[in-house]
């Protein structure tokens, strides 16, 4: 989708040749002039993004020459779309261990074009600044950096149990020579025990980068657990299956099922039915809040599908002699 082009040299008033000194000379006289708290200008607020936005692409020699890429076609108000191929992102391509994502922008709250170049796909920003924080180291705008956000994927055991999980989180950038470059940072992640799908583990520190000295955002990782051969997962309650063959069902038996905790005996009634579900209070997902949740076995019958002749027999004597009718 297009969106508007933004000349940032225009918006600092400076020329494209213009030294990191002069931009940041022309940022701080424009933030002071149209910093919230200072100007009385009606535009001042929308004015102090536009600055920001300029001036976090131009201070960084990556994004600059990223942007710089663009070539000097492009005028402010055109419609902007990124040339195919602009910026590539493997998501999540690192295999069972490693999540890969494209860190983007500084202090959040900026427009759909800043974010079509330097957004990324495998994070986003969830807030910009919170507030403005004054000036910091050389009079440069001290602001937060902006908080983001990927995905985890684990296991239901890791889930239940908790524990440590590593991830490899990769950034790309494009250093001064235009060559393509990969760097990575291991994290040994907490996983709290009970935790669910969607819920979100914080890496403090370690978001975006502030300006002006201001602290880094964080960076959330949403939760999503892969699918389990045995068990399903539903809020904090766990559902499984159990196979029960005809004579357990009509006489009842004592079965041993898994659990995420360990195997445990169930009591299968007497007449148990197909589709009855049975329940093991406090085997689903821990609660460091409160309860755990259960588990509930489903019972499945099962019938011999290649019987013996003694089978057979057996099964026929019971045909002459019982008067049941399932379907009466």
């Amino acid at each position: 989708m297009a969106v508007k082009y933004r000349d940032y040299y225009e918006i600092l008033g400076v020329k494209r040749t213009a030294g990191q000194d002069e931009i940041q000379r022309a940022y701080r006289k424009l933030a002071r002039k149209y910093h919230p708290d200072v100007s009385k200008a009606s535009n001042a607020e929308d004015k102090f993004k536009e600055l920001n936005e300029a001036y976090e692409v131009l201070k960084d020699p990556e994004k600059r020459k990223l942007y710089d890429q663009l070539g000097s076609n492009w005028r402010a108000g055109q419609d902007f779309k990124p040339p195919p191929g602009w910026q590539t992102h493997d998501f999540g391509g690192g295999g069972p261990h490693q999540t890969e994502f494209n860190f983007g922008g500084g202090a959040g709250g900026f427009s759909d074009f800043f974010e079509s170049m330097f957004g990324g796909t495998g994070f986003r920003q969830t807030r910009g600044g919170a507030g403005h924080g004054g000036f910091g180291r050389g009079g440069v705008l001290r602001q937060p950096g902006a908080d983001q956000e990927t995905s985890i994927r684990i296991s239901l055991e890791d889930a239940f149990h908790g524990g440590v999980k590593p991830i490899i989180l990769q950034s790309r950038s494009v250093n001064p020579q235009g060559q393509l470059e990969v760097a990575e940072k291991r994290y040994d992640v907490k996983i709290p025990a009970g935790i669910l799908p969607n819920q979100k583990i914080r890496l403090s520190g370690q978001g975006a980068e502030g300006t002006g000295g201001g602290q880094r955002g964080h960076l959330y990782l949403k939760v999503e657990i892969e699918p389990h051969p045995v068990f399903s997962l539903t809020g904090r309650d766990i559902t499984m299956e159990l196979a029960v063959s005809p004579w357990e069902a009509v006489l009842g038996a004592e079965v041993r099922v898994p659990t995420l905790s360990g195997s445990v005996d169930l009591k299968v009634p007497p007449g148990a039915q197909g589709g009855q579900k049975l329940r093991l209070r406090g085997k689903g997902m821990p609660n460091p809040k409160g309860a755990a949740g259960d588990l509930y076995v489903t019972i499945v019958l099962k019938v011999p599908t290649h019987p013996s002749p003694k089978e057979v027999e057996l099964f026929e004597q019971l045909k002459k002699i019982s008067n049941f009718d399932p379907r009466g």
